[in-house]
């Protein structure tokens, strides 16, 4: 099932790399933007939004005063996510390649790969290889990103790559207009800038000859918890959650729910075995793939305690810009736990339900209806604890 484009044999080095997937393609602009559009490529860092738009509206921008900037998101504030660093480490020349395919795409001048701290020294080595071997057109600049859970989002990339705090900041304009230094900036998760190399290299044909009609490719999957094998593991769009379970070793204990799609997810309830991993086959549950995170939830751990401890870090880890940041989150994950542990007050679940709607659709960010969506889902999926809670008593607490 395994699809091992992404994470097949690893080429750390460039001599590898380039024995195994030939030399750079030099297509022109046109033809990369319809290859991706043809291919149905979305990105991979989480919202899906389609690759090819994002490449033709910075170049779109590239007539003005300021030429066109790129940058390879690998900033993976998730914590649930490891699937950027391992591709990273596993094949860091295919995301250079991609980085560069965009960069002449848009007519950048200029590329800036985001990554940890733990990624940056061997990709800083990588980028030099590149540059002595005279491999790249466009200079890529390796920088350090400020490993919170909010440093991802773009338009956070773009602040901290102009040297302030890596927060989203307001939409008045995107960044595909104005970006780094006032220029128009492609940010793109470094998954889906290695899957352009492949494009690039082998056709749209040959990249959706996996995966689904609508969702078409592989994505990578970091599975975690109560599995035999966790880890990062590439599959086709569409594949069942219970074979992606499967994968990693299979569950070692008798699962209630997934948390699918990290802590902006939502609990996809047991039994799983044929939901399929798109977003079409999660709609049903108010989920996505997203960024491709799996957290299995065993029997005897409650939903609504470990939903409480992910809301109660989602309330800190926000920017503070906006009322619903600095006041909202941190109310409506203080209820939640109020009702994780059972503080027996009967109005608990209508004040969560208040606080949500108070909260959705009002921040500055997508980060305030991330966490909402967290909660309303453990709100349904655990809705006997919910009952259990209110009468003093934990289901799973019984379980165990």
């Amino acid at each position: 099932m395994t699809a091992g484009r992404l994470l097949g044999a690893a080429h750390t080095d460039l001599r590898s790399h380039a024995a195994a997937h030939g030399p750079l393609p030099r297509p022109p602009q046109e033809a990369l933007i319809g290859a991706v559009r043809d291919a149905g490529l979305t990105g991979h860092g989480g919202a899906g939004f389609p690759t090819h738009l994002k490449l033709a509206a910075v170049r779109g921008h590239a007539g003005g005063r300021r030429t066109p900037v790129v940058v390879g998101n690998g900033a993976e504030g998730e914590p649930g996510s490891a699937k950027d660093r391992t591709l990273l480490e596993h094949s860091p020349h295919l995301v250079l390649d991609g980085l560069q395919l965009a960069a002449a795409a848009v007519g950048a001048a200029k590329a800036y790969l985001y990554v940890r701290q733990a990624s940056a020294g061997h990709l800083a080595r990588a980028v030099e290889e590149r540059r002595a071997a005279g491999w790249d057109r466009v200079p890529v600049a390796v920088h350090r990103a400020q490993e919170t859970f909010l440093s991802g989002e773009e338009s956070a990339v773009v602040a901290a790559l102009g040297g302030g705090r890596a927060v989203p900041r307001d939409k008045l304009r995107r960044v595909t207009e104005s970006g780094v230094g006032g220029a128009p900036t492609l940010v793109q998760n470094v998954e889906t800038l290695a899957h352009v190399a492949l494009v690039a290299r082998h056709g749209a044909g040959w990249f959706r000859q996996v995966g689904t009609a609508r969702e078409p490719g592989t994505f990578l999957a970091t599975v975690s918890g109560p599995v035999a094998a966790p880890g990062v593991h590439e599959v086709p769009h569409g594949v069942a959650l219970g074979e992606l379970l499967a994968a990693a070793g299979g569950p070692v204990a008798p699962l209630r729910a997934v948390l699918v799609g990290g802590f902006h997810g939502a609990w996809v309830p047991a039994p799983l075995a044929g939901v399929p991993m798109s977003r079409e086959g999660l709609a049903p549950y108010g989920a996505s793939p997203g960024a491709g995170v799996v957290v299995p939830l065993a029997v005897g751990e409650c939903g609504l305690a470990r939903t409480a401890q992910i809301a109660g870090y989602l309330a800190a880890a926000g920017a503070k810009q906006c009322g619903p940041c600095r006041n909202g989150l941190p109310r409506l994950a203080e209820t939640l736990a109020a009702l994780a542990r059972m503080a027996g007050d009967r109005e608990l679940p209508a004040g969560v339900a208040r606080l949500a709607a108070l909260v959705h659709g009002r921040g500055a960010c997508g980060h305030p209806d991330g966490t909402v969506r967290l909660i309303r889902s453990a709100m349904t999926v655990f809705a006997d604890d919910v009952t259990a809670h209110l009468h003093g008593t934990c289901l799973e607490g019984a379980r165990r």
